[in-house]
């Protein structure tokens, strides 16, 4: 099934509304959402999210059990126009039959993370993550509108500052246009969830963050 955006841009365009890098204008790809939070804060700010493709790497019934405020969540987003896809991988969503024909303006990762199977300092870990990072970012380059970026927002304190995500970028043809101050206070409702493990629902410290953005050459 093919994502029609072009009478739903028709009638945001008329009255843009913004929320920091996130304007109703744009065509927006979300990508990893934990209890789907952010996607709901853009939609609030908005009045709508009939521009959005929200995704999550869980199945429904697995969001449901991690996150008891996904429901809330995904409901607001239903009624405000999201599309809403679950068990996307963002290393290969570009070959989803749903995704893989379309063009995005934003293409959104908050905190890739492989998973916690061994200690965030250690090298076989760091290079999980970057196997995540570069594929997400490998798939979402062929999905950009000609204008359109990739963010990725990720700490930058040692030892995330190890994954090298502007690099990752420039192996996979990607050029970086800004490395932005990342607060979670600018997106309100926002919850940032560790995603994995029996404390999946637990949010965790953000500290020193940035919002990578990257773009084609």
């Amino acid at each position: 099934m093919e994502l029609d955006f072009s009478q739903n841009y028709s009638t945001n365009k008329e009255e843009e509304r913004w929320i920091k890098h996130y304007s109703s204008s744009q065509k927006i790809l979300l990508v990893g959402e934990g209890d789907f939070s952010f996607a709901a804060c853009l939609a609030t700010a908005f009045g709508s999210a009939l521009n959005m493709v929200a995704t999550s790497l869980d199945s429904q019934e697995s969001l449901m059990m991690k996150y008891p405020t996904a429901s809330d969540n995904l409901k607001q987003l239903q009624d405000l126009g999201c599309t809403i896809l679950h068990e996307i991988d963002g290393t290969t969503m570009s070959l989803h039959p749903r995704l893989g024909f379309q063009l995005f303006d934003r293409i959104v990762f908050n905190f890739p993370h492989a998973g916690f199977t061994l200690s965030e300092h250690s090298s076989i870990q760091i290079m999980l993550h970057q196997d995540v990072v570069k594929g997400f970012l490998s798939s979402a380059s062929g999905m950009l509108t000609d204008n359109g970026e990739v963010h990725v927002t990720h700490k930058t304190a040692h030892p995330f500052n190890l994954w090298e995500i502007d690099k990752l970028a420039e192996e996979v043809g990607l050029c970086l246009v800004e490395e932005a101050w990342f607060s979670r206070y600018d997106y309100p409702g926002y919850v940032n969830k560790r995603g994995d493990g029996h404390r999946s629902n637990d949010t965790f410290p953000v500290g020193a963050c940035t919002t990578f953005k990257f773009a084609k050459p």
